[in-house]
């Protein structure tokens, strides 16, 4: 007999559920609309390697002065882990948002692997996602 796989896909979890479990410091928040863009860029983005991914290395490339739109997961317990982040971005003036799912995140990066940011960098084969993406990040006040 052979052996027959289960398919374990869990279900898609909706915007709504997705909120639920948001950290109290999740703010500026991205639509539902906005965050779908941004996984696309992201996508978009590894494929040219125009990402930088996780705590260390989009750390290490603000304070390089790399430019580009830094995404935050808003569901990484605990919070000490990537507080920082939005205080060097506002610093360095870089803007940033934050998507409700650290694994919708990863998994937009091409990575089976939850992650809680991701830096998206421009480049012309997808400037015009990128720019719309820009454009509506900064439109978000910044939170006081």
């Amino acid at each position: 007999m052979t052996k027959v796989k289960k398919e374990s896909k869990s279900p898609e979890r909706t915007y709504q559920e997705l909120l639920v479990n948001l950290n109290p410091v999740a703010q500026p928040l991205a639509s539902r609309k906005l965050s779908k863009k941004l996984y696309k860029c992201i996508k978009k983005g590894v494929k040219q390697k125009q990402i930088r991914r996780g705590v260390k290395e989009v750390q290490k490339f603000i304070n390089k002065g790399e430019q580009g739109i830094v995404v935050l997961a808003g569901d990484t317990l605990p919070i000490e882990v990537y507080c920082h982040l939005p205080v060097m971005c506002e610093d360095h003036k870089l803007p940033y948002i934050y998507v409700p799912s650290k694994v919708d995140l990863g998994a937009a990066a091409g990575s089976k692997r939850p992650t809680c940011v991701i830096m998206v960098k421009a480049h012309m084969d997808y400037q015009e996602a990128y720019d719309e993406c820009l454009e509506e990040v900064q439109a978000h006040p910044l939170p006081l």
